[in-house]
């Protein structure tokens, strides 16, 4: 077997024709366009890369971006002022504060001061509340672009099992809550798990987030699987995924590449999560 690539990239612009209607479909609605903040400190160079791509995703999309750029040597005060000033600002939908921060800022303190009702990556533990309660919720990112990715496949997820390899706050537990929204039976597995290969080699799908390159290999995935990898992991100049793509090529169905598979969807669900946000501040 050989696996289909999952073209991420190619979904997020099919998914970007729909964003470009709502959001102009806002703007005569209501006389302004939707407007989503970027909030960088410091001059970490992946994150100058990340906030590029999100300020040229709100162009193409018809969505105006405000870029703020802080010196590392900002203070939390600092920040948290400016934060706090765009959760009031009546042009401003979304707000994302870009991470890792610098030392010395308390992230999730930080995280916490942004409005749930205009946090873009859906990070607050309002909305992280509200995903695990199955209520109206901002979901993050990367999860809501992983069900995006399965789901063009035309595969039901429905019944399905999932194993889903990572346990963080932003991708791991979300994806796990979402697919399990979706009616999969779900397993979360670890870099610590015990005979991870028993879970992996039984799953229908497979969503690896644990940030270790290729740890998952061929010999762990069932035949016919679907896998998602959200890895990113840089080894001598080049970029790696968690899973080992050759060899989960021959035995999965549907695989998505590294790079050009879930991020160019995270950043279309930044956009999506700001457009939702306008219209429901507005409808509520």
């Amino acid at each position: 077997m050989s696996a289909k690539i999952i073209d991420g990239k190619a979904l997020s612009l099919s998914v970007r024709e729909n964003l470009k209607s709502e959001a102009a479909r806002f703007e005569k609605k209501y006389g302004r366009k939707v407007g989503l903040a970027v909030i960088k400190v410091g001059d970490n160079p992946a994150s100058e890369v990340y906030v590029r791509n999100k300020i040229k995703a709100c162009e193409d999309v018809g969505v105006k971006s405000f870029s703020y750029n802080l010196p590392g040597s900002a203070s939390e005060s600092e920040l948290s002022e400016l934060i706090v000033a765009l959760n009031g600002d009546a042009n401003v939908d979304g707000v994302l504060v870009q991470l890792p921060l610098p030392k010395g800022i308390n992230e999730k303190k930080m995280l916490a001061l942004i409005s749930p009702e205009k946090d873009a990556d859906g990070f607050h533990a309002v909305n992280a509340g509200g995903l695990m309660l199955g209520l109206p919720c901002t979901k993050p990112c990367t999860p809501a672009g992983i069900i995006e990715l399965i789901k063009s496949t035309g595969v039901p997820i429905a019944g399905k099992s999932a194993v889903v390899i990572g346990r963080s706050n932003i991708v791991g537990k979300p994806a796990a809550m979402l697919l399990l929204s979706e009616h999969a039976t779900v397993t979360i597995c670890h870099s610590k798990t015990v005979g991870l290969k028993s879970y992996t080699e039984n799953a229908d799908i497979i969503v690896a987030a644990v940030g270790i390159k290729e740890f998952v290999k061929g010999d762990m995935i069932k035949d016919g699987a679907i896998v998602i990898d959200v890895g990113m992991n840089r080894d001598d100049g080049k970029l790696y995924g968690d899973v080992a793509f050759a060899e989960a090529s021959e035995k999965a169905s549907y695989i998505t590449p590294v790079p050009g598979g879930v991020g160019p969807m995270t950043v279309t669900m930044l956009i999506k999560n700001t457009i939702e946000s306008a219209f429901r501040c507005k409808e509520n």
